[in-house]
């Protein structure tokens, strides 16, 4: 199902306001995962604008590895294949004050040909070529592949 653009800031809206009520700090996690050819893998929503890394909220009693995996398992298909590696933590000052992000990083990742179909969630899922990203990459993804491939210094700042 895809959300109309008009709705889409509500329904952002609306996933923060039911964040914020449930939890005094949202915590979430994103993954930059990397295949053999080295090409990131980004995913663009049904609901918001611009290509990010798989992720979401870090559910109750979940450890946020477990969460990092089962975001891309449920965003893209993919199945990790090995231990994703902590990269970095982040405070996400343009959710809220309260949101912070937790960052992990997978190599060399398998790419099964039944993984990477659109979802209710998930408009389109594909690997890129780190010099052809897509125009509407999001900033703070942007940010965190600088610090990953070219080793520029976190930020901390989402």
């Amino acid at each position: 199902m895809r959300v109309p653009d008009a709705l889409k800031p509500l329904v952002v809206r609306a996933i923060h306001l039911v964040a914020l009520t449930t939890r005094a700090t949202t915590l979430g996690v994103r993954i930059a995962v990397f295949d053999r050819e080295d090409r990131v893998l980004l995913v663009r929503h049904t609901y918001v604008p611009g290509w990010y890394f798989p992720g979401g909220g870090v559910d109750r009693g979940e450890a946020i590895m477990d969460a990092a995996i089962r975001e891309l398992r449920e965003e893209t298909g993919l199945e990790a294949s090995e231990e994703p590696q902590f990269f970095g933590f982040y405070h996400n000052v343009r959710q809220s004050r309260r949101d912070h992000v937790a960052l992990f990083s997978l190599s060399a990742q398998d790419v099964p040909a039944d993984a990477l179909h659109p979802n209710a969630e998930i408009a389109e899922a594909r690997f890129f070529a780190l010099e052809e990203l897509p125009a509407d990459i999001t900033d703070a993804t942007s940010r965190r592949l600088e610090e990953i491939r070219q080793g520029t210094a976190l930020n901390g700042i989402w």
